[in-house]
């Protein structure tokens, strides 16, 4: 594909395709009973429709939809319904069938543009077209009619070309001709492809009708339409009720190359190959770059309710559009004779070869060619390739282009029995008479080449000789005038480097003249300054005692330490650890102000400590905990700091079964019960359970029978997991015993919790009291897991922007389970 010119991402996202369709086909179907009594169907391998939603970009719950429900509209109204298994694979064998029809087609249109030629001018083509050889098993379907007719077509445009239109040629240019008679297979395509009455038509009408529509109505109508016609044959026609030779299911057609039998079962549904709306419109919403263009008619915006073409409907229209192509074209035809029947060398079944050659009209073909002609050409293009033969016609010829040609054939002395005039073509019957001609034509372009190559040389050689001359004037003046212009450029340079050296002297010395006045002012100024000062303090020193300084700032800093200390206590602030308020004060204390703040506030926290009763600090000892586990390491730690911890939010002391079945376990004390949602550890499903943990075990409830799942000892949890991201997902590592409860031998434990800080906080201390030893607590992305004895990675990763903040979506894949938060 990259010879050919895809680019790695088209050769990416056909393998993607390809691969999609592969797993499409691996997808089961599940039946089901809805609430309204009608029947449904699930996916029950949820891991394929994920690989595959995964390559085309498409949302897991959009795909199941479109697989499992179909929208019907009537009268403006939209209403949805499931649909059964055999819908449900219906459905996915016609998208399957859709996608990979529809990438086929697009690798043809990308190929042809890539060796394609690029020149926009006009240049001949020529194609190769190899088709279906005419099908006849021992069982026909569907599939062998369709070819069977694409061969009828074929074989008709060959007739056309080869036979009919050749002695209508002959007649209407007025050669004497005598008619070949030829058998024409046109009424064998009208009874297939006629409208209305045609086989194609009372199909796609059956397709379309209301009601039980089977293969045996269709099978009906035919009879009714086609029982007169000469090739067609049913033992519902009348004239064919004792041919034993026919089923009840079955019908023949009289072919050009002889009679087939063709069996009706499945006609209806081969042609009936519509794709839903649904999945039409699934598909257009991928985020694949080729699903879009694939799917059209899958757009929101476009509101037809035109329904899709069949595949015998789209099948003619290719068909017509081929024959169409090739009636514009010039086709040459090889025609393929199978020598036996068991495909063995040197071996020539002369029955066999003699059937082919009779029903493919070659006998009749070669009798028009023996008694017609070889060749023929319109008299305007045969005067203009062969003008150089004669010298009336040479350069060129003005009369009329019949007369044109008679004496081109003249001057080469042809017999006259050797070529005919018809009315706008000239028509020669020996081929080696053409190719005499054409080997005339070319030894004369060849005397004419050699007197258009001497003409040319002489040209030519004046032509440059001028050139030579023209260019040595040029030279000559351009050379001149850069010699000129560069002794100009070297002067003014010279003059340039004078004045600027000029200059700078003159600045330089200007500058250093600036300078010195500007330092004299300055020393000037400094002089001044201290000459003033000198003078103010002789005259004023003589007014203070020296000691009178030192005692007034000391008494000034006593002063200001007494007010300070004064303003601290008539504003020291409430006795809650909370409040952070502190009385202001001026830079000179900051220090002092800082160690005070510091001594009050652990003051206040001891007051507060010893209200406490043993209760509340235990509280307090979970809230330390789960600060100590999960402050600046998880993100939803700050939302639980304000939030005190209430442990039983089931309130399951009060429930009557929980209090029954306490009794029977001697477990009443309980320390959290939360409905949480277990991640099974096969596919990734989430399930709601009940856990309630007590002091000595985490107990695993059907949240509706209340009936105990698992039974997990608090000394048997090693560590303790969760992701450093906004998710509430925390897994329980179990220790690993050889011959342990069903506990141990299902593995570690995964849940989705909505107070998980609370909880972990709580199975932290829990675990310290009953084991002597606090579990580990990881805060990572990637956790390694013990799921029935096999090792799994849990890996977390951040995406699904498009869904709520905390949302938990989880997929296994083999030894991998991935969890994706937002």
């Amino acid at each position: 594909m990259n010879v050919i010119g895809f680019k790695p991402e088209e050769v990416t996202m056909t393998f993607q395709l390809v691969a999609s369709i592969l797993k499409l086909g691996n997808v089961l179907f599940q039946p089901k009973s809805n609430k309204d009594g009608t029947d449904g169907c699930d996916l029950p391998n949820m891991s394929e429709i994920s690989d595959v939603c995964e390559m085309l970009g498409c949302s897991t719950d959009l795909m199941c939809e479109a697989l499992t429900t179909r929208t019907v509209e009537a009268k403006g109204d939209k209403v949805k319904r499931d649909l059964e298994v055999a819908e449900a694979i219906y459905a996915r064998d016609a998208l399957c069938k859709a996608i990979y029809s529809r990438l086929f087609s697009w690798l043809v249109s990308r190929i042809n543009d890539s060796i394609k030629v690029k020149s926009k001018q006009k240049t001949k083509a020529m194609g190769v077209l190899d088709i279906y050889g005419f099908e006849v098993f021992k069982t026909n379907g569907y599939e062998q009619f369709i070819i069977n007719y694409c061969n009828e077509k074929l074989q008709q445009i060959f007739i056309e070309r080869t036979l009919k239109e050749e002695q209508e040629e002959y007649v209407k240019e007025g050669i004497e001709w005598i008619h070949v008679e030829y058998f024409n297979n046109a009424v064998i395509c009208d009874l297939i492809e006629k409208p209305n009455t045609g086989i194609l038509a009372m199909l796609d009408e059956e397709c379309m009708r209301p009601g039980n529509v089977t293969d045996m109505t269709f099978l009906e109508k035919m009879n009714v339409s086609c029982a007169t016609h000469p090739h067609y044959e049913s033992r519902g026609c009348r004239k064919n009720q004792s041919d034993k030779t026919l089923d009840i299911d079955v019908f023949r057609l009289k072919h050009f190359a002889g009679s087939v039998v063709y069996k009706v079962n499945g006609f209806i549904d081969k042609n009936n190959d519509l794709l839903f709306r649904d999945l039409s419109q699934a598909m257009f919403k991928c985020k694949h770059k080729l699903l879009p263009s694939f799917f059209p008619e899958g757009d929101p915006k476009l509101k037809s309710r035109k329904r899709p073409p069949t595949a015998g409907s789209q099948f003619k229209a290719s068909v017509t559009e081929l024959m169409d192509n090739l009636l514009s074209k010039s086709p040459n035809y090889i025609r393929c004779i199978k020598p036996n029947d068991f495909k063995k060398s040197n071996q020539l079944d002369l029955k066999i070869v003699e059937h082919q050659v009779r029903y493919l009209g070659l006998m009749e073909n070669v009798r028009v060619r023996r008694a017609g002609y070889a060749f023929r050409q319109i008299y305007e293009q045969f005067l203009f390739r062969y003008k150089m033969l004669a010298p009336e016609t040479w350069p060129s010829w003005h009369g009329a282009p019949k007369e044109g040609v008679r004496l081109i054939l003249v001057a080469q002395e042809v017999p006259l029995d050797e070529y005919a005039f018809g009315k706008t073509k000239i028509f020669i019957q020996n081929p080696k008479l053409l190719f005499d001609i054409e080997e005339r034509r070319r030894q004369k372009m060849h005397d004419l080449a050699t007197m258009v190559q001497k003409i040319y040389k002489g040209w030519k050689q004046r032509t440059y000789y001028r050139l030579m001359k023209k260019s040595q004037i040029i030279i000559s003046c351009r050379f001149r005038g850069f010699w000129a212009k560069k002794q100009y450029q070297r002067t003014k340079a010279a003059s340039l480097v004078l004045q600027c050296y000029v200059r700078g002297w003159k600045a330089r010395v200007l500058l250093r003249k600036l300078k010195r006045e500007k330092l004299e002012l300055w020393a000037v100024g400094v002089i001044h300054k201290y000459h003033n000062g000198w003078k103010v303090r002789k005259e004023y020193r003589r007014k203070f005692k020296s000691i009178a300084g030192p005692k007034i700032v000391k008494f000034l800093r006593v002063a200001l330490k007494k007010r300070f200390l004064l303003r601290v206590k008539s504003s020291l602030p409430s006795m809650s650890p909370l409040e952070k308020t502190w009385p202001k004060c001026s830079s000179l204390f900051s220090t002092t102000s800082e160690q005070l703040r510091d001594i009050h506030h652990k003051w206040r926290c001891m007051k507060y400590r010893q209200r406490f009763d043993e209760a509340e600090r235990y509280k307090m000892r979970e809230k330390l905990t789960a600060s100590k586990l999960f402050k600046d390491r998880k993100p939803t730690y700050s939302q639980t700091v304000p939030v005190p911890f209430k442990g039983d939010y089931q309130n399951i002391r009060q429930n009557p079964q929980w209090q029954k079945m306490a009794d029977k376990i001697q477990d009443h004390h309980i320390i959290f019960s939360h409905l949480v949602k277990k991640i099974h550890r096969a596919n990734g499903k989430l399930v709601d359970q009940l856990l309630v943990m007590t002091t000595r075990f985490m107990h695993f409830l059907d949240h509706r029978t209340m009936m105990i799942k698992y039974m997990i000892p608090l000394s048997e949890v090693q560590r303790i997991s969760v992701s450093p991201f906004q998710d509430c997902v925390v897994a329980i590592h179990i220790q690993k015993q050889q011959n342990g409860d069903l506990w141990s031998k299902k593995g570690d434990y995964v849940f989705l919790c909505d107070h998980l800080i609370e909880l972990v906080a709580k199975s932290y201390l829990a675990i310290e009291n009953s084991s002597s030893k606090p579990p580990e607590v990881q805060i990572q992305n990637s956790i390694p897991a013990l799921f029935g004895g096999s090792e799994v990675e849990i890996t977390f990763t951040e995406g699904m922007k498009d869904l709520p903040s905390g949302t938990v979506k989880a997929a296994r894949k083999k030894h991998n389970l991935t969890i994706m938060v937002q």
